[in-house]
């Protein structure tokens, strides 16, 4: 059983549709479109509704759920084709990655193409995957009840899966590219994971944001308001205090805000443990990359903040956290034995 290089293309074009797929999430998100398909339909639900029949039954479903009956309640069934077709997309699309991960690795498979190792960590992502469109609907059945917008909880796990597969997947296909690797320096190697660590978190809490659409408060930079660092809402929004930095949304920013430095810090005292060391072209390119994609993604964020997130900016910030949590991965595999 050999591995090659088709394998490797699969596990990269998954990386990319993924990465597609978190745009599309993004724009469903900030387009308010997440409730639009209040039913779930694993094979049916691929085609959208296909006349004007069909459409009013569509719109008729939705209308029996909290976000039309407390937000949209003027929305005509124009509006609802706008936000029906970002969440249909954004199903279609997921069950496409499954395909595409599902099929060729039954055909590798049949060939032998893949070694045992492989085999293990490919099973691995199909679980991923499985588990993340489980979450996409967990997240949706939690808008459908009594308020009109989805658990924040939920939508932080459904995203940070979403991002968590594909760093696996790119981890994977290193694996394969860089078949003999070796550490440079262990403190080094060290202080990428708990980089990495602080980033997942960081990426929590930018859903949290999101989920509770934090980012249209204090919108102001380095203060957060009124010339204060902390805003008083961050320790006065909830009682217990504590429930303000995992639910209120002065707290969640604030904390989003304060974690976004102490990220920028860590990339750079990673940049800086590397200065004197001799390290490979590979592992001087990830070093590189995150720098820049680090201070990219804070001037993002600081961005997204003032102008109250614009879409388009919104989903920009997003897709930074994705492409420096890949950087990130890319940059730990080349200083891992």
């Amino acid at each position: 059983m050999k591995d090659n290089k088709s394998v490797i293309v699969w596990l990269l074009i998954g990386c990319i549709m993924i990465f597609i797929m978190v745009l599309i999430g993004g724009i469903t998100r900030l387009t308010h479109s997440g409730l639009s398909m209040s039913d779930y339909n694993l094979i049916t639900g691929t085609i959208p509704p296909l006349n004007q029949a069909e459409w009013e039954k569509a719109f008729e479903l939705y209308k029996q759920y909290p976000e039309y009956q407390k937000l949209n309640s003027d929305f005509t069934i124009d509006d609802f084709k706008s936000i029906y077709f970002w969440e249909w997309l954004h199903r279609v699309w997921g069950r496409l990655i499954g395909l595409v991960f599902i099929i060729p690795f039954v055909y590798f498979l049949l060939r032998k193409q893949l070694s045992r190792s492989t085999i293990k960590k490919a099973v691995i992502l199909l679980i991923l995957g499985g588990f993340q469109g489980f979450l996409g609907w967990f997240m949706v059945k939690s808008g459908l009840v009594d308020r009109p917008d989805v658990s924040h909880y939920r939508l932080a796990a459904h995203l940070v899966t979403a991002f968590l597969t594909s760093a696996y997947t790119l981890w994977v296909a290193l694996d394969l590219i860089f078949p003999n690797r070796k550490t440079v320096n262990i403190k080094t190697r060290n202080l990428i994971r708990w980089c990495l660590g602080l980033l997942v978190i960081q990426i929590i809490y930018g859903a949290f944001v999101a989920g509770l659409d934090a980012g249209f408060v204090h919108n102001h930079w380095p203060m957060m308001s009124d010339g204060k660092f902390i805003h008083p809402t961050v320790y006065s929004e909830q009682n217990p205090v504590l429930l303000n930095f995992i639910e209120g949304k002065s707290g969640i920013q604030f904390v989003h805000r304060i974690l976004a430095y102490f990220v920028v810090i860590s990339v750079f005292l990673i940049w800086k443990s590397t200065r004197k060391l001799e390290i490979s072209k590979f592992q001087k390119k990830g070093v590189n990359a995150l720098i820049i994609l680090v201070c990219l993604q804070f001037i993002l964020g600081v961005l997204t903040i003032l102008m109250q997130v614009p879409v388009w900016l919104g989903v920009a910030h997003q897709l930074g956290a994705f492409l420096l949590l890949l950087a990130m991965t890319y940059t730990l595999h080349r200083f891992t034995k």
